[in-house]
């Protein structure tokens, strides 16, 4: 890995006047809600949604259920391939990072940078790379360097010193569980992340982070409906304040209410063994008007080549993914 290059982070909010840049993934969640004549109404009842959620799953000494706020960043990383020129720099990842507003301690607590995860590499590992390795083969594999050279760009990023200034503690992402995986609870209970459940087998995405130096846990948190996949460093339950957590269930859960209503908005509870599905009709709509068919246009681009199993497995699907 070449040691001249260099990262630059550019940030702007996420708020009811936020428009994305062109150097955003039109696929990416909070871009999608961003467009189109609902775009402001989209975004005010997105992050009442993420309010409304932050207050439930925090609701000690908050009686009235309005004590906190999130407000939301979203960070872009740049990459320089040469330290010391800014010509040529590659849009490599978006993320966001949360910050809770304590309005009865009138006080603004730092919270978790990740949550969402956009990468136009990873992209093209999933949308290109893998159906052209897949195109002529009987049975679906990936290359055995699949996701090196993300991962390392990642890692890169993690443990530079422009991350270290920033962000105190690593960057926990958060998505969706795989559909084509089967989870089943455990008896591990968490205050804040709720119940722990076990997949059967790693997905195809687990293994993809776990070349990010990241490893996976699934929980559900109280009052859900389906288990989450957390991916993080370190102790995910032993690193991160009660706040930071909630900051980051309440977004991240938002968004796949939004995007995957019929797993996220689902009106029965996951039971004792799960497996999400997207054809799962009893489910509730969050009225909130965007652009589905720009959503899964990586689902559907995955399965291009004749790649019929990769169909089976959403769990790199941008709704999930991101």
């Amino acid at each position: 890995m070449h040691e001249e290059f260099r990262f630059d982070l550019k940030s702007i909010r996420f708020d009811e006047n936020y428009e994305p840049s062109d150097n955003t993934r039109i696929t990416t969640n909070f871009a999608n809600l961003a467009r189109g004549k609902s775009r402001q109404q989209n975004l005010r009842n997105t992050l009442r949604m993420i309010d409304n959620r932050f207050n439930e799953l925090a609701h000690w000494d908050n009686p009235a259920g309005d004590r906190y706020a999130v407000e939301l960043e979203i960070i872009s990383v740049e990459m320089n391939i040469d330290a010391q020129s800014s010509d040529g720099a590659f849009p490599l990842i978006e993320i966001l990072k949360t910050h809770i507003i304590d309005k009865r301690a009138n006080r603004r607590i730092d919270g978790i940078v990740g949550n969402n995860f956009s990468s136009y590499v990873r992209d093209y590992d999933f949308s290109v790379l893998l159906p052209e390795y897949n195109a002529h083969r009987a049975e679906f594999s990936t290359p055995d360097d699949f996701g090196d050279l993300h991962g390392k760009l990642f890692r890169k990023f993690a443990n530079s010193s422009v991350y270290r200034e920033r962000f105190g503690k690593p960057p926990v992402i958060c998505i969706s569980a795989s559909t084509s995986k089967t989870y089943r609870q455990t008896d591990n209970r968490h205050p804040i992340l709720g119940i722990e459940y076990q997949q059967n087998e790693l997905s195809s995405t687990d293994q993809y982070f776990a070349k990010m130096g990241m490893q996976v846990r699934f929980f559900m948190p109280p009052n859900g409906v389906a288990p989450l996949a957390f991916y993080f460093h370190g102790d995910l339950l032993g690193d991160y304040t009660n706040l930071e957590l909630i900051g980051t269930i309440s977004t991240m859960e938002t968004f796949q209410k939004i995007y995957r209503p019929e797993i996220y908005n689902a009106n029965a509870a996951a039971g004792n063994i799960y497996q999400p599905s997207l054809k799962n009709q009893d489910y509730s709509s969050t009225q909130i008007v965007y652009d589905r068919a720009v959503s899964n246009l990586k689902c559907n681009t995955l399965t291009k080549g004749n790649v019929r199993k990769w169909e089976r497995d959403t769990s790199t699907c941008s709704q999930k993914t991101e």
